[in-house]
């Protein structure tokens, strides 16, 4: 089974939210490992598309250059890996950006799959944590800051 999530679009309200909303699939793709630039531009993410048409020529242009071709070919293959590891992620990235926001996470065998336990399970309140047993997991909201820290870490709780 797969992991999907759901994003809602902004300003919608609930039924218009759930008949509106987009599930990403949350994983490699391999149209996007074949085609990387086509299905950033299919997604409408037109920067990062550029970006990889840029990398993926400079790549192999450095590669003509220096006499080693065959390393800026593969060079050049290492940008189409990234696009099928994270695509998925600069989709979500880039609809926050337009103001949708995360539902939550559901598993499915398909998207349709995927949509239907969404649907199912938009009325019910999910359990507050990881091992739910429900249809789907909406993650718990993400503490406010709370001060200043020692290191990396936070200590909740406390101001």
């Amino acid at each position: 089974m797969a992991i999907y999530v759901v994003m809602e679009p902004p300003g919608a309200n609930e039924e218009d939210a759930a008949e509106r909303a987009v599930i990403v699939r949350d994983g490699f793709s391999l149209i996007a490992f074949i085609l990387p630039l086509v299905w950033l531009l299919w997604h409408r993410l037109w920067i990062e598309g550029i970006v990889a048409f840029v990398a993926s020529v400079v790549l192999m242009a450095l590669g003509e250059t220096t006499g080693f071709a065959l390393a800026g070919a593969g060079l050049s293959l290492l940008v189409s890996l990234f696009v099928a590891l994270e695509g998925p992620a600069l989709r979500i990235a880039a609809l926050r950006r337009r103001g949708w926001r995360e539902w939550g996470a559901v598993e499915g065998d398909s998207a349709a799959d995927a949509e239907i336990r969404y649907l199912a399970g938009e009325d019910e309140e999910p359990d507050a944590g990881p091992w739910s047993t429900g249809p789907a997991y909406r993650p718990p909201p993400s503490p406010a800051h709370v001060g200043p820290a020692l290191g990396l870490l936070g200590y909740p709780g406390r101001s």
